[in-house]
């Protein structure tokens, strides 16, 4: 399974959750239109169809990030079977 790129994601959910703040304070179509595009981009990236889930799941790659024991999100560790 392929892992998101880290960056990119905690980019999109800096984007997302500044969207949600805008249109919360007042709607406008673009800003909406944009949030709609974020939310489905951040859904695709984490393979859910729930943005909730999508941002549950981004939160637990960026929890992983930097502990040298947690293992790829297709279960290896960087350890090679050729010796």
């Amino acid at each position: 399974m392929l892992v998101p790129d880290r960056k990119i994601v905690r980019e999109l959910l800096t984007r997302y959750a500044s969207l949600r703040i805008a249109q919360s304070e007042r709607h406008v179509p673009t800003a909406a239109r944009e949030l709609e595009d974020v939310s489905y981009t951040l859904c695709v990236m984490m393979g859910t169809s729930d943005i909730s889930d999508a941002i549950a799941k981004a939160d637990v790659l960026l929890l992983t990030e930097g502990r040298p024991d947690a293992a790829d999100a297709d279960g290896e560790n960087g350890l090679t079977l050729v010796g």
